[in-house]
């Protein structure tokens, strides 16, 4: 058959602004959505990191396009207000045209996602799979309201529509639907990136200490922990799979040798899943010569056998992340982080014979047990860190978890374990937001981003605040390659007193030499 609503639509994926120009990276949601519909539509990328009028471009496209469809990735926190701004531009100017949210906020927000007046699909998880059948089902792009779809006749096939792992939507009366979430694939089934896509890829190459030219890559999904506060969790809930070693030398060695990538960040959730696993993984990446960061686990790291960190060393890892949270037992145990304190005691030890930095983070003040005493007490287990490794690198947060509103999936319940689901955030706590822009109030933009949490008094907020701001000075971190050697030696001088005596408050001169200084905070913004 033959006629508009058999037409495939073009597609726009859209990455809305996240971060500075000077932090941007290749936007991996992007490409593997592109590389899904490879050979079967006509798509473009638009990243707002890089466009400052990004807006403007999508409305350009979709003008051009005729049939066309929008899909959005969404991650909470700062991206969820550029998504809700560029949503309603499409809207009021085409509003035939759908409008699809992918990614971590409709994940785990689907219900507010999804009754937004700009959003009429979510596509929860991993979504290459389902949006490439939500295109399918839409029958040339119809929109996501009345009997008859959107304009030139296009309709939906609705019976398609509901047999869509993965996907929320409206029915004809405006009934919301969540279909059975969709079994996650891993990382070798999928096609590889088609990097070519966002066109200057020099300009996603950044600067970091690990060279000139750094470019990132996702190597695994998921994580097998179930850490009470992580994302990951509500995510993937326990699911991880590695990419073969294969997968990554091809991919490390395309960015190497056609784009001139120097060094590479991996977005894995946790790149050391298991030591024999990891094994193929270090061969590839010494036969890559690249230096390399990624996240790992304490405890991991701490079980490898001398052998195994030997190829690390050979591996030239320069960077791991690794989440040490805290310097007590119990509230490791509270977390249900799965590690103990001695083994970020020992990876210090291991980072430092092996020439590895630890980016040690810990996150303070959880809504249980005496949250003065033990921030004091990580505050001294940081600083036992820093005499056995000084070079080790620490991030501080608030323990705010990623709270999660929606009841467990079919999928969760299968695994036979229930997500965390929350009414209200912490005992005494507001409400969980209903609506995207609920969730861009800065209240909750500082939970999602672990700056705050409404069980923190301003005095605990101000004694972390303290000594983060000398911390950081006395040891400027590796990451800032943009501060002049002077400058970082200014900031040791003027803390170095600080440091030694614990006294942290008050500390004007650093507050002033960090104004005129800027120098970068891994809190803020990492590699």
């Amino acid at each position: 058959m033959t006629g508009p609503r058999h037409r495939r639509p073009a597609v726009l994926l859209i990455n809305p602004r996240i971060c500075s120009r000077r932090s941007i990276r290749l936007p991996l949601s992007l490409l593997a959505l592109g590389a899904a519909l490879e050979g079967e539509y006509r798509y473009q990328l638009l990243d707002g990191n890089v466009d400052a009028d990004a807006g403007g471009s999508a409305l350009g496209f979709l003008a051009a396009a005729g049939e066309a469809v929008a899909g959005v990735s969404v991650m909470p926190g700062p991206q969820v207000g550029p998504a809700i701004a560029i949503s309603t531009a499409i809207r009021a100017a085409h509003p035939g045209v759908p409008i699809v949210w992918g990614g971590y906020f409709p994940t785990l927000y689907p219900g507010a996602a999804i009754h937004a007046p700009y959003v009429d699909y979510v596509v929860r998880g991993q979504g290459e799979d389902t949006f490439r059948e939500l295109l399918a089902a839409l029958a040339g792009g119809g929109p996501h309201g009345g009997p008859n779809g959107g304009p030139n006749g296009a309709a939906r096939d609705l019976a398609a529509l509901a047999a869509i792992r993965g996907l929320t939507w409206k029915d004809e009366d405006g009934t919301v639907v969540h279909n059975a979430d969709r079994a996650f694939r891993p990382p070798d089934e999928l096609p590889p990136l088609p990097y070519e896509r966002v066109g200057d890829v020099a300009r996603y190459l950044r600067p970091s200490f690990m060279g000139s030219r750094t470019a990132v890559h996702q190597a695994a999904i998921g994580c097998r922990y179930h850490c009470e506060f992580c994302g990951v969790v509500s995510m993937w809930n326990g699911f991880t799979r590695l990419q073969g070693a294969a997968r990554l030398a091809a991919a490390g060695a395309e960015l190497r040798d056609r784009w001139g990538a120097t060094a590479l960040q991996f977005y894995d959730h946790n790149f050391f899943d298991t030591e024999e696993g990891s094994i193929p993984l270090l061969a590839a990446l010494e036969g890559l010569g690249l230096p390399w960061w990624c996240y790992a686990r304490a405890d991991t790291l701490a079980g490898f056998s001398a052998r195994t960190w030997q190829r690390i060393r050979r591996s030239r890892l320069a960077m791991a992340y690794i989440g040490a949270e805290s310097a007590s037992d119990e509230a490791l145990r509270r977390m249900k982080k799965g590690s103990r304190v001695e083994h970020t005691l020992e990876v210090a030890h291991r980072c430092r014979e092996h020439g590895v930095i630890p980016e040690l983070s810990f996150i303070l003040g959880g809504p249980d047990g005496d949250q003065a005493a033990e921030i004091e007490s990580t505050f001294r287990f940081i600083r036992r860190i820093k005499a056995i490794h000084p070079e080790s690198e620490v991030v501080l947060y608030f323990y705010s978890p990623t709270p999660r509103r929606e009841p467990a999936s079919e999928l969760t319940r299968a695994a036979g374990r229930r997500l965390p689901v929350l009414e209200r955030y912490g005992p005494d706590g507001p409400e969980l937001p209903s609506t995207p822009e609920e969730w861009t109030e800065p209240r909750w933009l500082d939970y999602v981003c672990h700056r705050d949490a409404p069980w923190l008094t301003p005095r605990l907020r101000r004694r972390v605040h303290d000594f983060a701001t000398v911390l950081g000075c006395r040891f400027p971190t590796v990451q800032d390659h943009h501060t002049p050697a002077w400058g970082k030696a200014l900031l040791r001088g003027l803390a170095s007193w600080r440091y030694r005596t614990g006294r942290y408050g008050g500390a004007w001169e650093l507050a002033l030499a960090k104004r005129l200084l800027d120098p970068r905070e891994p809190q803020r913004e990492s590699l």
